[in-house]
């Protein structure tokens, strides 16, 4: 198969990749990788050293795709499918990007902030980080709030980049940090975002390692039932 994804089912990043292959019904294989594993971990850092997944390796055209953004680009370049998850009309792909990268830096990156300190030895986690941290979700929560008033989906009325984006982003930093009664159009989208078909399956998938995640109390409870 031409198009091989190194990732984890457990990482909020490689779902948002994921949302976007199964949007198009993109077809690839789907190469999990065990970083304690020294061959499934050299199978990755051969192609690129500085080994954060999600990657992309396009056998094909002998091309190697870091960074989920930049995958998602190519695959609109070299493998668009039925849904265009970037618009063609600078102005409206100006805003798709504006908030992919929203979600990635500014709910995404204070998420993982949160739960990496979790994962510290007793004692050592940073709480200036964290309350930082959860500030900024905080502001973003407002923010995504105001922004989804008239709106369906985060940029408009169609799916695009942006919402793959917000589906796993979202999905872990609502166990960390609830949505509030305050927030309706927060809440309404994120539901939408998991009866999402790509991003249930996704989630579907991440079910067995689900186990793993260090607030796994905090998921919904059909995804409790999972964490065991």
């Amino acid at each position: 198969m031409s198009l091989v994804l190194y990732g984890h089912p457990l990482a909020s990043f490689c779902h948002k990749v994921l949302i976007a292959l199964y949007e198009n019904g993109t077809p690839f294989e789907n190469r999990i990788v065990d970083l304690s594993d020294e061959s499934s971990r050299a199978d990755l850092f051969r192609f690129w050293p500085i080994g954060k997944m999600p990657l992309l390796r396009d056998e094909a055209r002998e091309s190697t795709i870091p960074e989920t953004s930049i995958i998602i680009e190519y695959l609109e370049q070299y493998y668009p499918g039925p849904v265009r998850l970037l618009p063609l009309e600078i102005d409206r792909a100006l805003q798709v990007r504006l908030w992919d990268r929203f979600f990635d830096h500014y709910v995404q990156a204070p998420m993982q902030t949160i739960v990496s300190n979790r994962r510290r030895p007793e004692g050592t986690a940073d709480e200036i980080e964290v309350a930082a941290a959860k500030a900024t979700l905080a502001t973003a929560y407002a923010m995504i709030e105001k922004q989804l008033a008239d709106k369906q989906w985060i940029s408009g009325d169609g799916f695009t980049m942006a919402d793959c984006a917000a589906a796993p982003a979202l999905f872990y930093a609502e166990t960390l940090i609830p949505f509030t009664p305050e927030q309706p159009n927060l809440r309404a989208y994120y539901d939408r975002l998991l009866a999402r078909a790509s991003f249930a399956r996704a989630l579907e998938e991440a079910r067995p390692y689900f186990k793993f995640y260090p607030y796994k109390e905090r998921l919904p409870a059909r995804f409790r039932d999972a964490a065991g």
